[in-house]
């Protein structure tokens, strides 16, 4: 395997899985395809069912009903050791008492590899993770990055058709932690291995993914593309998750204009979904909303998509401003822009108009 070469990742298809403990249903009826060599992200809150659901298509846990199919044949009977998927884990679980070398090579010294091909597979793949030069090294003279690069050339110098990657970068911190996302998906695009990668981590979920499987409560709420995920969630739990939302509850009216309880009005652009049940909700990101002084629009009506209110917070967050507002009802309304000179900088207790556009309204039904 050289750093050149492609694994050819394979089809994974999962179909009605299910599994429980004590009753209650952590995995349900739960049904995902990943494409070969695709970058597939699970994406849900502590308890959704992600990690029982690697663990099964791992060989670890027995799934309760349903099919793990790899390239079309139904792995789901097989224990883990035949089932041709590696799993990567948070813990890392090096073996302390071995080299960096030592630790690559161990699950090939399992299978019994000839010693000349285990020797040019372990050199192919430190050289893959830049590890290379720390070959002789043990464990705890590395840092955590390196850590968990050990950890993935352990898991690819097996030849995986399916890599599993349960929070591999939960450990990290977040400088060490972007760095490392970088490096991993340059080289699963360099392999065209199939991953399919769990975390609670929204950021790093939409920064690597081909595509990202939001799961609650032990199903698939939406797959999509990061960027669809994000700006159109399906469901008012996926906008509610992913990212930060501004949402106005208990809305009358019909989908072309909508009135909250406070009188502030909304119309959406796009949402012809909308009109199958009472719309309830609406949903706007906080960089959606654009600020401006309230003074000069003292003389017109507030129309749609627009409301007064008040600053009474200022918060730098790095790349953005945000502005915590609180509207004429007494709601809070979150607004951010980029720190830049060319936006407008308001202070605390300004007064001011926040707007927005049709298209940047979210509708939620039932």
């Amino acid at each position: 395997m050289s750093p050149e070469t492609s694994l050819n990742g394979s089809t994974l298809e999962i179909r009605g899985l299910r599994k429980s403990f004590g009753g209650a249903n952590v995995v349900d009826d739960l049904d995902i395809s990943l494409n070969p060599g695709e970058f597939v992200s699970l994406l849900g809150p502590s308890g959704c069912g992600k990690t029982t659901t690697l663990r099964m298509i791992a060989g670890f846990e027995n799934a309760d009903a349903g099919q793990i199919l790899l390239d079309g044949t139904d792995i789901s009977a097989l224990p883990a050791n035949k089932r041709e998927v590696n799993t990567v884990f948070q813990s890392y679980a090096l073996f302390p008492h071995m080299s960096v070398a030592g630790n690559v090579a161990y699950g090939l010294r399992q299978r019994r590899v000839p010693k000349a091909e285990l020797a040019e597979r372990v050199a192919d793949a430190l050289q893959l993770v830049r590890l290379d030069a720390l070959a002789d090294r043990r464990p705890a003279q590395l840092s955590g990055g390196q850590q968990q690069r050990v950890a993935l050339a352990r898991a690819l110098v097996n030849r995986p058709r399916v890599l599993l990657l349960d929070e591999p970068l939960a450990a990290l911190d977040r400088q060490l932690r972007e760095e490392v996302q970088v490096e991993l998906r340059l080289i699963q695009s360099r392999l065209k291995t199939t991953f399919l990668f769990v975390t609670h981590d929204q950021h790093e979920a939409l920064a690597m993914s081909d595509r990202v499987a939001i799961m609650n409560a032990g199903r698939i709420e939406q797959l999509d593309e990061p960027e669809t995920v994000y700006e159109r969630p399906a469901t008012r739990f996926v906008a509610g998750f992913v990212g930060q939302q501004n949402f106005f509850e208990g809305l009358t009216g019909s989908v072309d204009e909508l009135t909250g309880p406070d009188g502030v009005r909304f119309r959406a652009a796009g949402r012809a979904d909308a009109t199958q049940g009472s719309p309830t909700s609406v949903a706007i990101r906080p960089e959606a909303v654009e600020l401006q002084p309230a003074a000069e629009r003292e003389d017109l009506p507030v129309a749609p998509n627009a409301c007064a209110a008040t600053v009474e917070a200022v918060n730098v967050l790095g790349e953005s401003r945000q502005y915590v507002c609180r509207t004429d009802s007494g709601k809070t309304l979150l607004v951010r822009t980029p720190r830049t000179a060319e936006h407008q900088r308001f202070a605390t207790g300004t007064r001011v108009l926040a707007t927005w556009r049709p298209e940047d309204v979210l509708v939620f039904t039932g």
